[in-house]
């Protein structure tokens, strides 16, 4: 059936060619590339920053794994130059930066950033038909706000008294007191500053996405035709706008009990380590509190763009519908709702009310019902399709899966009789490892690759790609599935050296393989990264629509020009109209006019 999409010739009449007729000219390479507001070499800039940092927090892992396997051993490498007062060996002290970093740097310097800074920068525009963000200076501000963290993070560890060592959720009265260890010396510091600037910047991006979403679709662009990409960036926004003031005001709060000596977490006449710490009237509580209820929502913040970049890529290699598109709307809406009113359930043991603590065992379980909904559309979409095991799909089938088990084991964490056993002990490790990397990573892993094209004109290796795959998925597992076993045993969480304890030193073997397994999945990501960068110069040269997708950006050039498209597009259906029996092709692009629609009113999409 021949088809002709209006779009092209009626969108620059209508609507005005604002990039045939705008005057733009050309710009020099540092406004361009460096200091650029063009949504795209941001979103660009974010990726190279985050995959950096993704090298830096794995180094960071690799030490933690390495003290926990081979306890007060050299550590091979960087031992002798870094510790040849310790003959090598990690010190306990440095052992508490190690793994107080390793998880700032993954959290706020890799998952946020390489989600809504990386990926939403450069799609949201292209998949609602905009020519660039609604506030582009804004948007290169939030970029640059992160390389004051980046500075305070990695240069916290050259300071007098090494980096911040109290843990990644710093809790007083360990981080409060500079007079006492750990938190004694400025690394401590500099880590809060560094999470007021990472805040800074996602607050800045989170205002830009909403203003984007809400404001600048293309016409016929409603909400129940956005991809669930863009709906997954959205919630994120919202969530970032509400929950990211409270972790900003108690970090400057903290800041404050540091450095003036205000009071407001320290327990007055409390001493530590034999220096009297302050004298007020503090609650120690209080910073969980204020912590929690932004950190709680943060982990929805780190999987709910992946979730909905996931669902894109599965419908297009399953070559079907998104299954229950709606209820996936919903579904994702409710977990992000439901993720504000759960944030107690990491202080179960703090001694709370033990109506309270029913409440917050009764919410939380109370999200595995919407993320059900999720999981079973995934597979509903899967079931029957004519299914591609293209690079993007194994790696969206690989965060299902992962997806899965760490929600699995998030149903037992949530029973407080069941969390006051395992709490602060290796199943919590596995438990968010399993959500955060092997779910969320690996739907950065597929996104990189499904939308690599888009950004460079050229496709990624897929047999290069598919061998990243399966070794990182084969050595995640093996990583992070016997820690489950760990914290069944009660091995605890953040001690240097555990098997002094007798129950404990059987334990030791079972470390070991789970390090050897870490170490191969470090490794495995310089597959990624030197896949990436040779595609870049090197990768096969690809038209707009290398996989036969729906959605918006594949009718923009690859990599898309200045503005985006050639003219203002018009949106006639939804983004997943893959096997319609209106066109004889498998796939039926938003944009496409068929004959028989009315133009005046576009038709809604079948779903």
């Amino acid at each position: 059936m021949s088809t002709i999409n209006p779009a092209q010739h009626l969108g620059a009449h209508e609507h005005g060619d604002a990039h045939a007729h705008g005057g733009h000219h050309e710009i020099g390479f540092v406004k361009k590339y460096i200091f650029s507001t063009d949504h795209k070499i941001i979103g660009i800039q974010f990726l190279f920053t985050t995959l950096l940092m993704l090298f830096l927090g794995g180094a960071l892992a690799l030490g933690v794994r390495w003290q926990l396997a081979f306890p007060w051993r050299e550590m091979p490498i960087v031992g002798k130059l870094i510790f040849a007062d310790q003959g090598g060996a990690i010190p306990p002290e440095f052992y508490t930066m190690l793994f107080t970093m390793h998880a700032t740097v993954m959290i706020f310097l890799v998952i946020i950033p390489v989600l809504a800074g990386a990926f939403g920068n450069f799609l949201i525009p292209l998949q609602i038909g905009a020519d660039d963000m609604a506030f582009p200076v804004l948007n290169m501000l939030s970029y640059w706000f992160m390389w004051p963290a980046v500075f305070f993070f990695v240069g916290s560890f050259f300071v007098e008294g090494g980096a911040a060592a109290a843990g990644w959720t710093s809790y007083p009265t360990l981080s409060a007191n500079m007079s006492a260890a750990p938190a004694s010396g400025l690394g401590q510091t500099m880590w809060l500053m560094g999470v007021t600037f990472v805040g800074f910047s996602s607050m800045l991006g989170s205002v830009n996405y909403m203003t984007t979403i809400i404001n600048m679709r293309a016409p016929g662009m409603t909400l129940f035709r956005m991809p669930m990409t863009i709906w997954g960036m959205f919630i994120t926004a919202i969530l970032q706008a509400f929950a990211l003031p409270v972790l900003t005001a108690a970090g400057f709060m903290l800041l404050f009990e540091r450095t003036l000596g205000m009071s407001f977490f320290t327990p007055g006449g409390l001493v530590i380590n034999n220096a009297p710490a302050t004298t007020g009237g503090g609650q120690v509580l209080l910073w969980q509190h204020l912590f929690w209820f932004y950190s709680h929502p943060a982990v929805y913040i780190m999987i709910l763009p992946a979730m909905g970049m996931v669902s894109d890529m599965i419908s297009c290699f399953s070559r079907k519908p998104l299954f229950g598109y709606r209820p996936m709307v919903y579904s994702i809406s409710a977990i992000a709702g439901l993720g504000f009113i759960v944030w107690g359930h990491h202080m179960f043991t703090s001694g709370m009310n033990p109506a309270l603590g029913m409440t917050f065992m009764v919410s939380t379980i109370m999200i595995a019902l919407p993320s059900a909904v999720k999981t079973f559309n995934w597979l509903g979409t899967l079931w029957g399709g004519n299914i591609q095991f293209t690079v993007p799909m194994l790696n969206s089938i690989g965060f299902v899966s992962m997806f899965v088990v760490g929600g699995l084991s998030g149903i037992f964490m949530a029973a407080v009789p069941v969390d006051i056993h395992i709490h602060d002990t290796y199943y919590i490790v596995a438990h968010f490892h399993y959500v955060l990397f092997g779910a969320t990573l690996f739907g950065v892993f597929g996104a990189i690759h499904f939308w690599f094209p888009k950004m460079f004109g050229r496709m990624m290796s897929e047999k290069v790609g598919k061998v990243h795959f399966f070794l990182s998925f084969i050595a995640f597992n093996c990583t992070f599935f016997p820690m489950h076993m760990l914290g069944v045993a009660g091995f605890p969480r953040r001690l240097a050296d555990p098997y002094h304890y007798p129950y404990l030193s059987h334990l030791m073997p079972l470390n070991q393989f789970i390090t050897y397994s870490a170490i191969l999945m470090g490794f495995a990501q310089f597959l990624l990264v030197g896949n990436f960068i040779y595609s870049i110069f090197k990768g096969k040269k690809v038209g707009r629509n290398p996989w036969n997708a729906n959605s918006l950006e594949w009718t923009a050039p690859s990599p898309p020009g200045h503005g985006n498209f050639e003219s203002v597009p018009v949106v006639y259906r939804g983004p997943y109209e893959f096997a319609s029996p209106l066109v004889s092709e498998d796939f039926l692009l938003q944009t496409t006019y068929l004959p028989h629609e009315d133009r005046r009113a576009p038709q809604p999409a079948a779903h």
